[in-house]
């Protein structure tokens, strides 16, 4: 074990309360008992506990993580023109599939977009799963679906698991694959050296362990220089085989904020993609405040297309934010609402999804598809298929 560089300077934000000081305590704690008993911990390990330890992890704990009360927000809680945009395309989709298709939606977060997207979509699916793992938010989007007429909402199940069983339909995840725990590495002299997790006087710091077999062959082509470091996601092709098993027809809709795979791992990215949130502040220190933070790594979407090519799914369609909102004609219809204030908050709100500055640009979507081949024909015209 070779200790690396210590943690970064603490940048100015905001203090947590005594709670939270007292949940991420708690977990650092258990996170140090684990670490003397069985030796520095793999990063995508520690990741995986900070977002999802039961009680005490991000994800898992009662904290409110979305909306301006939380740490960030997301596409769905900018409004509602995220949701009818997507609705437009799954409505071309579900014309193809039997009458009983269904939705199924990972990691649903708050529940906003559920609760626009399930009121757009005609016909309605014959169910809308949600597969939350979170008790917390779990409830959190019961209350946030309560609007909804009985009729749709009576549609809404929440499970823990996909259907054991062929099913024809529409998988929408909505940043969820940044979440899934990835490896750290930084190439050496040596080779690849995967980034861990152990002591430092009490606290956590970094250090180099041998690297996983799989780790170095998927990083070793790259030909990446000495002193490069970034992060490469092993949970990601079981995630993609798990979701799909089932599907007998239809697609998966992925949009979360990425690269493919030559613009993730680009010279200008030798220091990696991982970025954590709290209170709306991005800082780069994972080892602060275990629990507190939302810990996320951007996408390799040419990784993604592989793991999907592996299981038996066409790589249909890849397209940035943008070209999903332009592809559903959505901007045509902002100038539709007679009340000029809801006109301009409209405005507002599309140009924050779409511009390059904003979220249009930074977030993708790729399309894949089984026993389909062409799902959504409005994306032609935004198509980036050739950049995977």
């Amino acid at each position: 074990m070779i200790i690396v560089n210590s943690r970064p300077s603490t940048l100015t934000l905001p203090s947590p309360s005594e709670a939270e000081q007292r949940i991420s305590q708690a977990l650092q704690q258990r996170l140090l008992a684990s670490i003397d008993a069985d030796g520095p911990m793999p990063f995508d390990v520690y990741m995986a506990r900070v977002l999802y330890e039961p009680e005490l992890g991000y994800y898992s704990g009662p904290r409110v993580q979305f909306g301006a009360e939380g740490d960030f927000v997301t596409s769905p809680e900018q409004g509602r023109l995220f949701a009818h945009a997507l609705a437009v395309h799954i409505n071309a989709i579900s014309a193809a599939l039997d009458p009983g298709w269904m939705v199924l939606e990972p990691g649903a977060g708050s529940g906003a977009l559920a609760a626009e997207l399930l009121p757009a979509l005609d016909p309605p699916p014959a169910r809308y799963l949600i597969l939350e793992p979170s008790p917390h938010l779990r409830e959190a989007q019961r209350q946030r679906l309560q609007h909804l007429d009985a009729t749709l909402r009576d549609r809404v199940e929440w499970v823990t698991h996909p259907p054991d069983h062929a099913w024809q339909g529409v998988v929408v995840a909505n940043e969820v694959l940044d979440a899934l725990p990835v490896k750290r590495f930084e190439m050496t002299d040596h080779g690849v050296a995967e980034l861990a997790v152990s002591t430092d006087g009490g606290g956590l710091t970094w250090c180099h362990i041998a690297p996983h077999a799989e780790l170095v062959k998927a990083i070793e082509p790259l030909g990446l220089p000495s002193g490069y470091c970034s992060e490469w996601c092993p949970a990601m092709p079981d995630w993609i085989g798990q979701l799909s098993a089932t599907l007998s027809k239809g697609v998966l809709l992925l949009i979360d904020y990425g690269y493919p795979r030559q613009e993730f791992y680009h010279p200008d990215r030798s220091q990696g993609t991982l970025v954590c949130h709290y209170r709306h502040r991005a800082h780069f220190d994972p080892l602060l405040w275990p629990g507190l933070n939302d810990v996320s790594a951007f996408v390799d979407f040419t990784a993604v297309a592989e793991a999907a090519h592996h299981v038996g799914l066409q790589v249909l369609e890849f397209t940035t934010q943008a070209g999903l909102l332009l592809g559903s004609g959505i901007h045509e219809r902002l100038h539709q609402n007679e009340d000029l204030r809801q006109q301009l908050s409209l405005v507002a709100e599309f140009k924050r999804l779409m511009l390059p500055g904003e979220m249009g640009e930074k977030f993708k979507l790729l399309v894949l598809g089984h026993g389909l081949t062409e799902a959504m024909p409005g994306l032609a015209d935004w198509s980036q298929r050739h950049r995977l």
